[in-house]
C-alpha cells in the first residue's frame, strides 16, 4: 500500500497560516512595549523621554501594528485581494529590518542590555531588551516564511523557476543591467567601508570617539557591510542571469539587502543617539545617505526585473 503524501501546495498553505499567526503573536509584546514608551511610562533611561525618542517609539509602534495586519493578511484569503504596493512596501522594509537583526539577536540582546545599563537604566528595565529580542526573533522567523507562502500563491510566475527566460518585446533588460552595475559598485564600496570600520579601521573615525566603538556598533556596521556586498552580488545575478540557475536565492539576497540598506539608514538618519556613532559627521552623513539611495535604487531594479519576468513566464504558461 502506498503512503499518502500531502501535496506541496497544501503544506505551503499550512506553513503560511501557522507562521502568519505566529508572527502576529510574536510582535504583540514589542507593540505593547513601544506603546507604553510612547506615553512616557516605564522608560529605561531619561533620554528616552525626549520628544524625538517618543516620536520614534510611536513610529515603531505603528510599524509593529502594520506588521500584525500584514501577518494576518498573509494567512487569510482576503490578503490576496490587497493592492500589491500596499503589501510589498512595508514587507520590504520589515524583512530588511528583521532578518539581519534575527541573525545578530543572540549577541545584540546582551549588548543592548549592557548599553542600557551604561546609559543609566535600572537593572530591571535593562531586561526589557530580552522581550524586544524575543519579539523580533519570532517575527523575523515567522513573517518571511508566511511571506514565502503568500508570494508563491499570489505571484508564482515571478518568484520561482530558473533565473533565465526568453524576453518579450518591450523588456527593460538593458536598463536593468546598466543600472545594476552602477548600484552594485556603490554597494560594494559602501560594504568595504563598513567592513573596514567593523574590523577596526580608523580612517573616517573621530579619534575622540574611538572608545565608543562598542560591540553593538561593530556588529551593526559589519552586518550593513556584509548585506551591502551580498546585495550587489545578487543584483548582478538577477540582471545578468548568470552565476546561478535558480532565481530565488539571489532574489532573496537583493530583497533583504535593499530593504536593510533603506530602513536601517533611514532610522540612523533620524535617531537622536548620535553620540554612539564614532564616525566623523561628514563620513556618517555620506554613508547613511548612500545607503538610503542605494536601497531605493535596488528596490526599483527589483520591480523592473519582476515585471519583465512575470510577463515572460506568464506568457509561457499560457
Amino acid at each position: 500500500m502506498k503512503a499518502m503524501t500531502e501535496p506541496p501546495a497544501s503544506r505551503l498553505g499550512k506553513m503560511r497560516k501557522i507562521c502568519g499567526y505566529g508572527a502576529a503573536i510574536a510582535v504583540t509584546p514589542y507593540l505593547l512595549i513601544k506603546i507604553v514608551w510612547t506615553f512616557g511610562l516605564f522608560l529605561p533611561t531619561e533620554q528616552m523621554g525626549d520628544p524625538s525618542w517618543r516620536a520614534i517609539n510611536a513610529a515603531t509602534a505603528v510599524i509593529a501594528a502594520v506588521g500584525i495586519l500584514l501577518a494576518m493578511a498573509f494567512c487569510r484569503p482576503w490578503g490576496e485581494r490587497l493592492p500589491a504596493g500596499l503589501v510589498a512596501f512595508p514587507v520590504w522594509m520589515g524583512t530588511g529590518l528583521l532578518v539581519p537583526m534575527l541573525l545578530l539577536a543572540p549577541v545584540l540582546g546582551p549588548a543592548a542590555m549592557t548599553r542600557d545599563k551604561e546609559a543609566g537604566a535600572a537593572d530591571f528595565w535593562a531586561y526589557e531588551q530580552i522581550f524586544v529580542m524575543i519579539s523580533l526573533a519570532g517575527v523575523g522567523i515567522c513573517l518571511p516564511l508566511a511571506l514565502a507562502g503568500y508570494a508563491k500563491a499570489r505571484w508564482p510566475e515571478a518568484m520561482g523557476g530558473p533565473i533565465d527566460y526568453a524576453e518579450l518585446p518591450g523588456h527593460t533588460r538593458q536598463l536593468q543591467v546598466s543600472s545594476a552595475r552602477l548600484v552594485a559598485a556603490g554597494c560594494i564600496l559602501l560594504g568595504v567601508i563598513k567592513v573596514f570600520w567593523a574590523a577596526g579601521g580608523t580612517l573616517g573615525i573621530d579619534p575622540a570617539m574611538l572608545n565608543h566603538r562598542d560591540l553593538w556598533w561593530r556588529l551593526l556596521t559589519l552586518s550593513t557591510g556584509v548585506w551591502a556586498i551580498a546585495g550587489a552580488l545578487g543584483l548582478m545575478a538577477i540582471t545578468s542571469r548568470r552565476g546561478t540557475r535558480r532565481f530565488l536565492p539571489p532574489m532573496v539576497a537583493v530583497w533583504i539587502s535593499s530593504g536593510m540598506l533603506f530602513s536601517y539608514n533611514l532610522f540612523s538618519a533620524i535617531r537622536p543617539d548620535s553620540q554612539y556613532s564614532p564616525e566623523y559627521p561628514l563620513a556618517r552623513i555620506l554613508t547613511t545617505e548612500a545607503g538610503i539611495v542605494l536601497g531605493v535604487m535596488m528596490g526599483m531594479i527589483i520591480l523592473l526585473v519582476l515585471h519583465d519576468r512575470r510577463r515572460a513566464l506568464r506568457d509561457i504558461s499560457d
